[in-house]
């Protein structure tokens, strides 16, 4: 198709071709705002845009996606999946256990879940001369790292007072460290997982042990369900008799939700 060009008239476009077009004609190298066309395999360098840039949410290769993020720090329940939510990141530990006491053991954690991940049973700290405390053993997840071991009770040493051992870390850490000589206890991070410390008891008493760390674990639901069950594990409670332990630190569920 060949065009026809007039100084004086423009540009005529002959018969049987796409016909004279309605409006500007596009030049190569003039500053145009295009509308309603059709771009097929462009090559863009860059793209200002002032507006809003619509972008495909499921298809292509490039989508634009936000984030949520809910916490649970006790208590259990039922979770549910937000709408248009297309995965979640799961992470939880479990409580810590609390630390030994002169004359009774710590409690031991709680164990948190959420759908098939579960963090474990933390153990709690022992009297003077018992031997460590376990962390909890995690299983379910992606990523499963098991919670830190609360110090041995030390045997009595005449003349002496020994420190209150101390409580096991877990993945986000937490532990309470060593008590005073003749002191009770003190409490993992709330929230943390960490094991509580043993008591240090009287002259030539001895000293108790800590408790261990909640067990950690993380999985990314791709697919995820409408619902899961879920519970936080409680702190480990506190050993009594005698001069106390410290309790344990609570645990903790985090989900990330990308849409």
């Amino acid at each position: 198709m060949t065009a026809i060009i007039d100084g004086t008239l423009g540009v005529t476009f002959p018969a049987g071709g796409v016909g004279n077009p309605a409006s500007a004609v596009v030049g190569l190298t003039d500053t145009q705002t295009l509308t309603n066309k059709t771009l097929t395999s462009p090559v863009v360098a860059t793209i200002t845009n002032t507006g809003t840039l619509t972008l495909p949410t499921l298809t292509g290769t490039v989508s634009l996606a936000t984030r949520t993020v809910q916490v649970f720090t006790s208590a259990s329940g039922t979770y549910t999946t937000p709408t248009g939510c297309k995965a979640i990141w799961v992470r939880l530990v479990g409580g810590g256990g609390g630390g030994g006491a002169i004359s009774g053991a710590g409690g031991s954690g709680g164990t948190t879940t959420f759908g098939t991940l579960n963090s474990g049973v933390a153990g709690g700290g022992n009297v003077p001369g018992g031997g460590t405390a376990p962390g909890g053993t995690p299983t379910g997840g992606d990523i499963n790292i098991s919670g830190g071991q609360g110090g041995a009770g030390p045997q009595p040493v005449p003349g002496s007072y020994i420190c209150g051992s101390f409580g096991g870390n877990s993945a986000f850490g937490g532990a309470a460290g060593q008590s005073q000589a003749n002191t009770a206890g003190t409490a993992g991070v709330t929230n943390s997982g960490g094991g509580g410390s043993g008591a240090s008891g009287a002259l030539n008493a001895g000293s108790s042990g800590g408790g261990g760390a909640g067990g950690y674990c993380e999985k990314l639901f791709s697919s995820p369900s409408a619902t899961y069950s879920y519970a936080v594990g409680a702190a480990g409670t506190a050993g009594a008799g005698g001069t106390a332990g410290g309790a344990g630190g609570s645990g903790v569920i985090i989900v990330e939700e990308f849409y």
